[in-house]
């Protein structure tokens, strides 16, 4: 750390950063966001660690969702919304089911850049630099638009600044009221072909709201029953607007990046040699770290001891993203590499990104019981390891759209161009998501309870 500095990261190799035509003008606009307020402060920061410290122990379980990327056109209130919704929701479900409180982690608020698989796009005859977020350049299909602009990353500011301002009036303004979003989840259920299985369950919530009523715990009185912590979340793909975003804490001499509680790295950018891992050797935030099919244990083990050299609890997420016919193979050996090192992580599964394929009629689309299936499986191969499975993330949005096959309502290949609205991958719409928190249920309270188990059998 001696030899870290803030732009040190530029001294080594990156990945999916983009080239821009005017390096002046991309000096100019970073220079002027270093002047811009913070997103997020410092004392967040370290409270959302201590959170996740919990969940190294066992004791409490981590959700994060949201968009795969966040887009200009679909910025409005409502969408910030229904997307807050549908995380409560399933935050309810799970915390009742494990009877472990839930930390509830949006990709919100800043998840404008994608690695892509290739650095450009054909279309016919036509060859163009591929779409890597708003923030860089533009979906449509032109020159103009797939050329990176600097600009955009002061609109990508004011969004996320404007994103999370509205997140934190719902947060703490009551819209979290515990019994709103027990009354959310009925409406669904009604609609809901698995109705019965899911009243159950439902019932017994309401049962657990109904005794703590009676005892006097109402939110008239104790504001943990409508006020919640939300905290926010991006990949730390764009290096030069995360540098720009890093400030030193004054109260403590630590750089944090403050455009949010949470970065991850990336599948494609966590070389040990290269500038994400770096980057993010320098600051204090919680760090995730996706992990895939190439992954090797002990380079994962590495990159864990140099951004978490004193192995503090709450600092590292490993996110497993493997593919539910491959978890099997590849999570075991992960899992033993870290253990053997003494290492404290998070475990989070992500069963989006293993699971995309491409349908018949062309879109991308992910099957939503293969969803479902690479969750069951990674729960099922952390308890034969004696390891506790304590995250779910997920690419998620609160509108009606149909980018993901099957589900309660069977979205089929056919379906998927009716509302097809994701500017990269696709996501589970609302009611597959909240279907997803009910179906695991069962799994998180095995995974839970065997966990404990044998945190006690180890101490």
């Amino acid at each position: 750390m001696k030899n870290w500095k803030l732009n040190s990261w530029r001294k080594y190799p990156v990945k999916h950063i983009p080239t821009y035509d005017d390096e002046k003008e991309l000096n100019d606009v970073l220079n002027k966001l270093k002047t811009f307020p913070p997103m997020v402060f410092a004392g967040e920061t370290r409270h959302l660690k201590e959170q996740l410290a919990k969940v190294v122990d066992g004791k409490a379980f981590l959700l994060q969702g949201g968009d795969c990327a966040e887009s200009f056109a679909e910025f409005h209130p409502d969408n910030i919304r229904d997307t807050f919704k549908v995380i409560l929701q399933m935050s309810l479900v799970l915390t009742y089911s494990a009877s472990l409180p839930v930390v509830k982690l949006g990709r919100i608020a800043g998840q404008f850049s994608k690695p892509r698989s290739a650095p450009t796009e054909k279309q016919g005859d036509k060859e163009l630099p591929s779409y890597l977020g708003d923030n860089i350049n533009a979906i449509d299909f032109t020159e103009k638009a797939r050329r990176p602009d600097p600009k955009r990353l002061f609109k990508a500011y004011s969004q996320s600044a404007s994103t999370l301002n509205l997140l934190r009036a719902f947060s703490k303004g009551g819209f979290a009221d515990l019994n709103k979003v027990h009354l959310w989840n009925l409406d669904y259920i009604k609609k809901s072909p698995q109705a019965k299985k899911f009243k159950e369950l439902e019932d017994k919530i309401a049962d657990a709201l109904g005794f703590m009523e009676a005892c006097g715990i109402t939110s008239d009185f104790n504001n943990r029953m409508y006020t919640v912590n939300f905290w926010t979340s991006h990949e730390a793909l764009h290096l030069p607007f995360e540098e720009a975003m890093t400030r030193v804490d004054s109260t403590t001499g630590e750089y944090h990046d403050t455009s949010a509680h949470f970065v991850w790295i990336g599948d494609r950018t966590r070389q040990l040699d290269g500038g994400h891992v770096e980057f993010c050797k320098g600051i204090e935030n919680p760090i995730g770290i996706k992990c895939g099919p190439t992954s090797k244990p002990d380079e994962i083990a590495k990159i864990c001891e140099v951004l978490n050299p004193k192995n503090e609890k709450g600092k590292i997420t490993l996110i497993s993203r493997f593919g539910h016919q491959n978890v099997e193979k590849f999570l075991p050996k992960l899992i033993r590499g870290i253990k053997k090192e003494g290492l404290n992580v998070v475990w989070s599964c992500d069963p989006m990104h293993g699971n995309t394929i491409k349908s018949t009629t062309g879109f991308k689309t992910r099957p939503f019981n293969d969803v479902v299936n690479e969750v069951k499986n990674v729960f099922g191969v952390h308890q034969s390891e004696g390891s506790y499975a304590g995250g779910l993330h997920i690419e998620m949005t609160g509108q009606d759209v149909t980018e993901c096959t099957g589900g309660a309502r069977k979205i089929s290949d056919a379906d998927l161009s009716s509302r097809y609205h994701t500017h990269c991958d696709p996501r589970l719409n609302s009611e597959q998501a909240i279907e997803l928190a009910f179906l695991i249920s069962d799994e998180i309270k095995k995974n839970t309870s065997y966990s404990k188990n044998a945190i006690q059998a180890a101490s």
